[in-house]
């Protein structure tokens, strides 16, 4: 019977016991009464049941309290192990114990800037994060940035060209084609690229042309900081351009096709004016007759009277020559023996004059070697004045 069982089990039946309730040493368990509210089934006195008796048990059994604490703990362990779905982190990360799926676990101290990041694993060059030892992490393997494999700033010098780098030797020697400003040489920079440049002042100087050449007058480049107005690349002072200077009348050169001569100063009557026109002939001037085409030299002059040589022998017109000279007429007159501006001595000439002589005196227009339609004529080795 199951109320017999039952009984045995509880160390047996209370015959004074109030009708439809029995104690158990289970805990307290109550079977209910009839609904009736007349006896519950039980016979007193067979302690059989009618087979409609029902038990409650009440929430203080021990055996159901237990039950109910190893569903909750279970839970509990279910949410503990579970990690953080969203930014996988593995389950138990920052409790400073090192768990499956954790390479590192600093606990508190853990951050993305630590050793230990804030997922529990280790901080390395290119994870993004800037750890400790480094100078820089920008989470990719390109050498050409800011930042390099090793997660150190990149800078001028360190030999791998990046960024506004034109060049990047990984040297100090700015004489070479990648100077110390990692850009490559060129003419300006303010560095002389040894074996392409004279200097290099970083841009025209007194002593460096724009070319990075050394600034010299005659080399073709006008250079304003050295105080050239012009620089034709020659030697030549009979040109507009002298030493660098731009011909003037009163510079001491003659400036060919504008100037008949230039003594250097602004003055008249010392035989070149003002204005640079001759007012008598220079020495070694020289000419041919109009009649007869023979060669004469001025082997003196100024502004009264001229000497005048044949060159070296000829027949002349010597009142013709002295007006085209600039003068009226003939006054002395003589032969020199085969010399140019000297009588009858050695190696004489225009620059080098001999004696000053002049053996047939008087000119007096006497057609000495005849006649022509512009007048008389004197030959041969002759020399004269003019006035």
């Amino acid at each position: 019977m199951a109320v017999a069982s039952l009984g045995a089990c509880a160390g047996g039946l209370d015959p004074g016991a109030p009708t439809g309730s029995i104690s158990s040493t289970f805990g307290q368990v109550t079977l209910g009464s009839a609904s009736d509210g007349s006896d519950d089934g039980l016979d007193p006195s067979t302690g059989d049941t009618d087979g409609h008796t029902s038990a409650q048990p009440t929430t203080d059994d021990p055996t159901l309290s237990s039950t109910a604490s190893v569903s909750d703990s279970a839970s509990a362990s279910d949410s503990d192990t579970s990690g953080d779905a969203t930014t996988g982190t593995p389950p138990g990360c920052g409790d400073g114990v090192i768990d499956p799926g954790e390479a590192c676990d600093d606990g508190p101290a853990n951050a993305d800037t630590a050793s230990c990041k804030s997922d529990c694993t280790p901080q390395i060059c290119g994870d993004g994060f800037v750890g400790p030892g480094e100078g820089c992490d920008d989470g990719n393997v390109d050498e050409s940035d800011e930042c390099n494999n090793q997660c150190v700033p990149t800078s001028c010098g360190d030999g791998v060209m990046n960024g506004v780098e034109s060049c990047d030797d990984g040297n100090a020697d700015d004489s070479d084609g990648c100077p110390t400003t990692c850009q490559n040489a060129s003419c300006g920079d303010g560095f002389v690229h040894a074996g392409v440049e004279q200097c290099d002042t970083g841009g025209q100087s007194a002593a460096c042309d724009a070319d990075c050449s050394n600034a010299t007058c005659g080399d073709g480049y006008v250079n304003g900081a050295a105080g050239e107005a012009c620089d034709d690349g020659n030697g030549s002072n009979g040109d507009g351009c002298v030493n660098c200077q731009t011909a003037f009348c009163g510079d001491g050169f003659v400036w060919s096709g504008n100037e008949q001569c230039d003594d250097g100063n602004g003055n008249s009557g010392d035989g070149c004016s003002a204005g640079c026109t001759n007012e008598f002939p220079a020495v070694c001037d020289g000419g041919l007759d109009p009649g007869t085409g023979s060669a004469y030299v001025v082997c003196a002059a100024d502004g009264t009277t001229a000497w005048v040589s044949a060159n070296s022998a000829g027949t002349y017109h010597p009142d013709l020559i002295c007006q085209a000279l600039g003068y009226t007429t003939a006054d002395q007159w003589g032969g020199t023996c085969g010399n140019v501006c000297g009588y009858c001595e050695g190696p004489t000439s225009c620059d080098a004059t001999g004696s000053y002589l002049f053996d047939l005196g008087a000119w007096n227009g006497q057609a000495y070697c005849g006649n022509d339609g512009l007048g008389p004529l004197i030959c041969y080795t002759v020399m004269w004045t003019c006035v």
